[in-house]
């Protein structure tokens, strides 16, 4: 009843009124589902102000946001205006638009040129209306209309201006949050390429190069450089680079105490520079204007708590890099740096690899010297005994004496190098002392494990724990078993698997105490024939294959029987071989 008396009250103004507020929630409504069916927020703010413009009858419009890097006003989507406006930049505080920035209230202007806020860029203007832009309750910029009569402007109008703001805000907020997350799943490819850089076998300048041009790719700017400090730590050289033109790529080294990037090495801190044009700190203020770097932010890229380096990105416009930024330049640094020790350390396996083969060589002809030394002395002893018991005398003037004293001279002579030759050989005698076989296997592994990776060759291992220590060279034999690992990728040229086994081997007939310790090396390439198995012990001098089980098992041979070990094999051509190493446990672990 109450509710027909209130109806029957209502004058036809208020019916109107009524169905006016209406007409407008009604397109409010539809021009919110119009702006939130597009993700381009350009679009969807030119949008809003093409029907701002409409719904309040003005002649113009535009949405203005303050720039967080230069704080100046800036027009970011407008309708109605000349393409000139888009330039004018405005301080805040500056015009109506700058007021309505600093003191976040509405202002509506009847008579523009009745007010001194107003600046005049069109002198048909008559009318304007500027509401504040909250986006996530901070002030961020205006939304302003104008007309060219004048009293354009109501209460509504301002009303519904307001409301128009309020889904500029919501789009703004929505653009942000899709540029992070833009931001992030390009953070998430370019870690993702770091890191098959990580897993693949690439050299350290390969590395650095994908580095850099994801790094660049990732912050989306200008160029990007990558320093590493040298061996005396003291200063910092440019080793890659993406965009970079020839006047940075040819600047001088840095100085890790008076630079810049000096800093970033020593506090272990991001920096950050806003203009590197016009910085007192920046050391290359003009390669920066002639290759157009402005903005710098660069990490630090650090291993195991200590710097090894700088990574930096220029923009070439003005930018103040926000704290997501920085902790995504931050994170793809970090990783960096393990690609970098990682890619290093695949570098120093390859040269170890080669001094290695180097040394092979070396310890081969040091061997063959002294077989063929020992071959020597044993007829030149004979050739002695029998020179000396000819005991043949002549005369003074026979010159067949001096001949025969001179032949006596020289089997001395030959016989004084055989023996310095001998003594060099004994010199490379192991030197005995317990060692934990199973440290040295773990060590190889380590040190194998890129290669054998690479060659696409699984690595097992079964270890077994509390062995008793065995007296041995750890260098000495850490060589041997390395070449006996190099040996089966050798015969496994298109992948398989190597086994590495250690277990304790009891005496004969007490199993309670092992006299020696059991290393197997199991592989499932090529094999060894029957001929090759029954000669691993043989004169270094009958080898006659260059590369697999020639020189190198010699020397494997000879290091073991050294150490009064025992090394045999079992092999089947096709199905892989078998080397099985006896080695003697230390007599305090028997006793």
């Amino acid at each position: 009843m109450m509710a027909r008396l209130e109806t029957q009250d209502r004058t036809p103004d208020d019916a109107a009124i009524w169905q006016a507020r209406f007409h407008r929630l009604n397109q409010l409504y539809q021009l919110g589902n119009q702006v939130y069916a597009t993700l381009n927020a350009e679009e969807a703010l030119a949008l809003l102000m093409r029907e701002a413009v409409r719904l309040t009858k003005a002649s113009s419009g535009s949405v203005v946001l303050v720039n967080p890097t230069t704080g100046f006003l800036e027009i970011q989507a407008a309708w109605g205006l000349p393409r000139k406006a888009h330039r004018i930049k405005l301080r805040v505080g500056e015009g109506v638009t700058g007021w309505v920035a600093r003191s976040g209230k509405s202002l509506r202007l009847d008579d523009v040129r009745q007010d001194s806020r107003y600046i005049m860029l069109r002198r048909s203007v008559r009318s304007e209306l500027a509401v504040p832009l909250y986006v996530d309750g901070n002030l961020s910029g205006v939304l302003n209309v104008d007309s060219t009569r004048l009293d354009a402007f109501d209460d509504d109008d301002q009303s519904l201006l307001e409301e128009i703001a309020g889904l500029a805000a919501r789009v703004i907020h929505n653009t942000w949050r899709f540029e992070q997350l833009r931001l992030k799943t390009r953070l998430f490819e370019s870690l993702a390429s770091v890191s098959q850089a990580i897993s693949s076998p690439l050299g350290v300048d390969e590395v650095l190069q994908v580095i850099t041009r994801e790094a660049c790719q990732l912050m989306n700017t200008r160029m990007c450089s990558l320093l590493l400090l040298d061996d005396s730590r003291e200063w910092l050289d440019l080793r890659a680079s993406h965009g970079a033109g020839p006047a940075y790529i040819a600047k001088p080294r840095l100085s890790v105490s008076d630079s810049l990037l000096g800093v970033v090495v020593r506090r272990q801190k991001p920096l950050q520079i806003e203009n590197v044009q016009i910085s007192s700190r920046y050391q290359s203020v003009e390669i920066a204007r002639s290759e157009g770097l402005v903005s710098l932010l660069s990490a630090p890229l650090v291993f195991n708590g200590q710097s090894i380096g700088v990574l930096g990105v220029y923009t070439g416009q003005p930018h103040s890099f926000s704290n997501e930024e920085i902790r995504i330049l931050a994170a793809m640094a970090s990783l960096s740096a393990v690609a970098i020790e990682k890619a290093r350390l695949y570098e120093r396996v390859v040269e170890m690899e080669d001094q290695l083969r180097k040394s092979e060589k070396l310890s081969a002809l040091g061997l063959l010297a002294a077989e063929v030394a020992h071959e020597i002395r044993n007829p030149l002893t004979v050739m002695k005994m029998l020179h000396h018991s000819l005991n043949l005398s002549f005369a003074a003037n026979d010159p067949r004496g001096r001949d025969f004293a001179l032949l006596g001279e020289k089997m001395d002579h030959l016989n004084r190098i055989v023996e310095r030759i001998l003594d060099f050989a004994r010199n490379t005698e192991p030197c005995l002392k317990p060692l934990n076989i199973n440290h040295i296997l773990e060590e190889l592994v380590l040190l194998v494990r890129h290669k054998l990776s690479q060659q696409k060759i699984e690595m097992c291992r079964e270890l077994s724990m509390g062995l008793p220590p065995v007296l041995g060279d750890a260098t000495q034999l850490e060589q041997a078993f390395l070449n006996l690992i190099l040996n089966a990728v050798q015969a496994m040229p298109e992948g398989g698997r190597l086994m590495i086994r250690s277990r304790a081997d009891p005496s004969p007939g007490d199993d309670s105490r092992a006299a020696h310790v059991l290393i197997e090396f199991k592989d499932t390439g090529l094999g060894l024939s029957e001929e090759q198995c029954r000669h691993l012990g043989g004169s270094i001098l009958n080898t006659t294959k260059r590369t697999g089980t020639g020189l190198g098992l010699a020397i494997v041979v000879k290091t073991i029987e050294a150490h009064g070990g025992k090394i045999t094999a079992k092999s089947r051509a096709g199905q892989g071989t078998l080397f099985s190493i006896h080695l003697p446990v230390a007599q305090e672990s028997i006793g």
